[in-house]
């Protein structure tokens, strides 16, 4: 008779404090690959008294199939792999585990009095949507007759407590989140503003007002009875705070204008941020496609041109240039490989502002000596705050602008490329401290922690950065937006993926109080893709933010 699984469907948990209980749907899941193995793998060196490496190596790739989701690979490995197989399908499916994580110790092997040797590991298990359930085991492993190693199968190596009389249960229990408004307190919800929907049990969460909840119990197999709680999640929600909205610096007439803009994407993967340039206040954050990944705040991109605010920041404060010296724009350039404009463009004598607002490549790593090989990143740092990590009520991926390694990467950091990195919400950051002179963590709620430390830009260099995006707008690469009210200034962007895909489009844009930033995967141009994107937001929305 085989044996039970160690899985079987989640009973209802009677409510706790009104909390209806909701019964887990066993899904079978992909799990990550959990890389190679070979002999020589893990942290064991061959010894006299040491294990014998066939054993660990047998013991390293039965962790890393179980891991990738291998499990017919992985229950070949053990000695009665029909059993192995079922067991292991119904303990990472059955309980939501996604993408494990096995790790063998790098001691602590020992021999057992049955002929077995003991291989510890540690199983970190991510239960979907709750949260990860860590614990020791150990791998029992047992040299064949014929020669070489098995995983001595039994159902303890899973788990220390699974055996024939006790089995796992997931239970999960939700609560109707907090409701999450607008900084009016205009109520958001995912139907009206879908690309809020991924955000908002994360808002609630954080705030202490519901979110997910569960627990991995171990069950007695014949009753049903619950032993022991193995594992919990999430938190119950604060008295306090349970019924009060969690209230967001985003605007409802600025969050849904952000929806409808990026409907000009024509399909492709955007994102759209814009803030508040005197707090650093989000007032919209949008994706397209609404759902997944936060590529508005979390995404790592190439900025392309729109870093030249950075690099010309970088150039202004140290009187390497000025907006009126004669900047060379050659078609091509080389600095171990060939860099050319858009188009492959040229102006000869043209001035730096000239350079800034047509978004020419040549002439800015022409200049690439004005600036140590550290400055650009040190500069975006300390006044940008690029690099630092930001604390804004989501998570937020925060730039990255390293050192370049050579001459060739030094010249592509100039115009955005290279290793240099950002996303819409930093680069909406980026322009909202060119034209204010002043660094704000930007925040989507209220109250968080702000370890940043930057210091203000100059007021000439202020001066003269508004002057060139203004001039961008008026006569150069941005005149997408000249026709819209109020004194704009902008920069384009076009960055360079791959040889086999389209350039990404980039447009950053300033009016009043605003910064905005849009980048349109595979648009080509900035102008032509994320430019109608902001023209569009700007269109419906006031000239400055209430």
């Amino acid at each position: 008779m085989p044996d039970a699984p160690p899985f079987t469907s989640p009973r209802r948990r009677r409510p706790r404090n009104g909390v209806r209980a909701v019964a887990a749907v066993g899904v079978v899941l992909a799990i990550a690959a959990g890389g190679s193995y070979a002999a020589g793998f893990g942290p064991f060196a061959p010894g006299d008294d040491g294990p014998d490496p066939a054993a660990t190596e047998q013991a390293r790739a039965f962790l890393a199939d179980w891991a990738a989701g291998r499990l017919p690979s992985a229950a070949a490995r053990t000695t009665e792999p029909g059993k192995a197989q079922e067991v292991l399908q119904s303990f990472t499916a059955g309980l939501d585990i996604e993408k494990p994580k096995l790790t063998a110790a790098a001691d602590g092997v020992k021999e057992g009095e049955d002929g077995t040797l003991g291989i510890p590991f540690t199983a970190r298990m991510p239960v979907t949507g709750l949260g990860t359930w860590t614990y020791e085991s150990e791998l029992p492993l047992r040299e064949q007759d014929g020669g070489g190693w098995k995983v001595d199968w039994r159902l303890s190596l899973v788990h220390p407590r699974l055996s024939e009389t006790e089995k796992f249960r997931l239970e999960r229990e939700e609560s109707a989140p907090p409701k999450v408004t607008d900084r009016a307190g205009v109520s958001l919800v995912g139907a009206e503003y879908p690309s809020l929907s991924p955000l908002l049990g994360r808002l609630a969460g954080d705030a202490g007002g519901g979110g997910p909840r569960g627990a991995v119990e171990l069950v007695d197999r014949a009753s049903g009875e619950t032993v022991r709680t193995e594992a919990s999640f999430g938190k119950e929600p604060d008295p306090a705070t349970a019924d009060r909205p969690v209230r967001t610096t985003l605007d409802a007439g600025w969050q849904a204008a952000a929806e409808k803009a990026l409907g000009k994407a024509d399909g492709k993967n955007a994102s759209l941020v814009a803030l508040r340039v005197d707090n650093g206040e989000v007032l919209a954050l949008a994706n397209s496609p609404s759902s997944g990944f936060n590529r508005a705040a979390s995404g790592t991109y190439a900025p392309g041109s729109t870093w030249k605010i950075v690099t010309s920041s970088a150039l202004l404060l140290k009187d390497a240039v000025a907006p009126d010296d004669v900047v060379d724009c050659p078609k091509y350039l080389t600095v171990g490989k060939e860099f050319h404009n858009v188009e492959t463009s040229e102006h000869p004598g043209a001035t730096f502002r000239k350079d800034f607002t047509e978004s020419c490549n040549t002439a800015f790593i022409g200049l690439r000596g004005k600036l140590d090989d550290g400055e650009l990143g040190k500069v975006a740092r300390t006044y940008f705050g690029v690099g630092q990590e930001w604390h804004i009520g989501i998570p937020t991926y925060d730039g990255s602008v390293p050192v370049p390694k050579d001459e060739t990467e030094k010249a592509a950091s100039m115009i955005g490329q290279g290793r240099v990195q950002a996303n819409p919400l930093i680069m909406a950051s980026v322009t909202a401290t060119a034209v204010s002179g002043e660094f704000h963590q930007p925040s989507v709620t209220a109250g968080n922690e702000d370890e940043t430390r930057t210091e203000p830009l100059p007021d000439e260099v202020v001066s003269q950065l508004r002057g060139l995006m203004r001039a961008t707008v008026t006569e150069g690469t941005a005149r997408v937006l000249a026709d819209l009210p109020g004194e704009i200034g902008a920069k384009t962007g076009t960055a360079e993926v791959s040889d086999d895909q389209d350039n990404n489009g980039w447009l950053v844009a300033h009016r009043g109080n605003v910064a905005v930033a849009v980048v349109v995967e595979e648009g080509v141009t900035g102008g032509g893709s994320a430019g109608p994107i902001v023209h569009s937001l700007l269109s419906a929305v006031p000239e400055d933010p209430a």
